[in-house]
Formats: structure tokens, C-alpha cells, sequence
């Protein structure tokens, strides 16, 4: 229960001093730590329902508190920033200063298809590695990955300990280094990675489709899905950017 504390009447209107007081508040609070209840709050700082819920909403808004239905509301996890890169995820995450792991869902070999083929420098129909995996940051899931790649470059994939670096496998066990990457990115519903990322059909994920090269042969097709409230991508623009 936060201390007794009676707002101003001031030109700032309630609401918005409330929002600043207990984001003042947050920041003494870890992640998925719940905040008082709407009664509370009204009680402390002598305010209206719908003062206290605009104030929350607008932290909802900001990234700094979520809600779960029937539960309350809660500190919600910071988001971990990565910059546009050549890297894998473990890279990634370990420079981040989180513990990278990973969980294999499958590996098999599968016809591959018309629309991935092209970019592979395949013929559709031709046996192909589909690698599906769960990447976690500290023991939580982060992405879904869904990758082909050509099963003429890579025998034996499956052979290999795939929980970690793809990466590395690709250069430790075949001499193959991925030297450069084509990425596009877009915002959508987590639908069928879901199930894999812990979250909601219906929850904001970013998804990354990126095609990577060793010299210039293609050697990866991999769609990720990663999750919305866990994940943010930082770039620097200028000026003299190529459009």
C-alpha cells in the first residue's frame, strides 16, 4: 500500500500526476511485480476510479505496466534492445548479458518448397533440412525459429548439438561462415508460434525473415517470430544513408 499522499489542484491535471507518482513507484519494483489494486490507489491518493485507470493505462501504453486479466497489474519485464546486426542470437543475448539457451522442437528432412527454393538456389522438391527451435533468453522464451537449409551443404546436420549457435556448427563442423544476411521485418499476432512463445494467439510479435549467405552461395532461410513485449530493435539513421 503506497503511503497516504493527497494530489495538487494544480494546472497538472490528476491523472497525470498520479501516472508520474507511480511510475516514480515503479522503479522500486521488479518485473511482474504487482502494483497496489485500483482501490488502493484511490484511497491513497483521494482520487476517482477513473482517474487511477487513466493514469495505469497510460503506463499500459508506455511499455512499463501490463495487465492480466482477473489477476491485476504488474511491472512489466524490460524489453531487451538489439541493434540491426550480422549475428546469431546467442551472440546476441550474450552481449546483452543474458544466458542464451535453446530448445530443439525438430529437425527433419523435408521437400522444400516453391517459395523458399529460389531464394536456397534449389529445386523446389529437393530434400532440404527444416530446423524448428525455440530460443530463450535466462530460461525464457524469446523466438520461434523456422529455418531450411540446403541439405547438400550441411550432411549429417542432424548429428550435431543444434541447442546452441547454428553459426558456430556451420563454421566449427563444415567451414562455412555466414558473412552477410538480407533481413526484413514486420509486426503481427503471434498465431501459430503461440504455442512456443508462451503467449496469447492473438499477442504482438515482431517477426524477422532473414536469407544468409556463406560467400556466395545461399545457406539460410529462417523466419523468427519474436515476442513483442520482450524484444525491441534500436537503429541510428543519417543522412547520408543510400536510399
Amino acid at each position: 500500500m503506497p503511503p497516504r499522499t493527497r494530489l495538487s489542484d494544480g494546472p497538472v491535471p490528476k491523472h497525470v500526476q498520479l501516472r508520474e507518482a507511480l511510475a516514480g513507484r515503479v522503479r522500486t519494483l521488479g518485473p511482474d511485480d504487482a502494483i497496489p489494486s485500483e482501490r488502493e490507489l484511490m484511497t491513497a491518493y483521494d482520487v476517482s476510479r477513473a482517474t487511477v485507470r487513466r493514469a495505469i493505462e497510460g503506463l499500459i501504453a508506455d511499455g512499463v505496466l501490463h495487465r492480466i486479466q482477473g489477476k491485476g497489474t504488474f511491472v512489466t519485464r524490460p524489453r531487451v534492445q538489439s541493434h540491426l546486426h550480422l549475428a546469431s542470437f546467442t551472440q546476441d543475448m550474450r552481449r546483452r548479458g543474458l544466458t542464451p539457451s535453446t530448445r530443439l522442437v525438430g529437425i527433419s528432412l523435408e521437400e522444400l518448397p516453391g517459395e523458399v527454393a529460389g531464394d536456397l538456389r534449389l529445386e523446389a522438391g529437393v530434400p532440404a533440412w527444416l530446423v524448428q527451435r525455440v530460443r530463450l533468453a535466462d530460461d525464457e522464451p524469446m523466438a520461434f525459429e523456422r529455418a531450411w537449409h540446403p541439405a547438400d551443404l550441411l550432411p549429417g546436420l542432424d548429428q550435431h548439438d543444434l541447442t546452441g549457435s547454428l553459426y558456430d556448427v556451420f563454421a566449427h563442423e563444415y567451414s562455412l561462415t555466414v558473412d552477410t544476411a538480407e533481413q526484413t521485418a514486420w509486426a503481427d499476432q503471434a498465431q501459430s508460434a503461440a504455442r512456443h512463445l508462451g503467449v496469447s494467439t492473438t499477442a504482438p510479435v515482431m517477426i524477422f525473415d532473414r536469407l544468409s549467405r556463406s560467400g556466395d552461395r545461399p545457406i539460410e532461410r529462417v523466419r523468427s517470430w519474436y515476442r513483442g513485449d520482450r524484444y525491441q530493435v534500436h537503429m541510428t539513421l543519417d543522412r547520408t544513408m543510400t536510399p
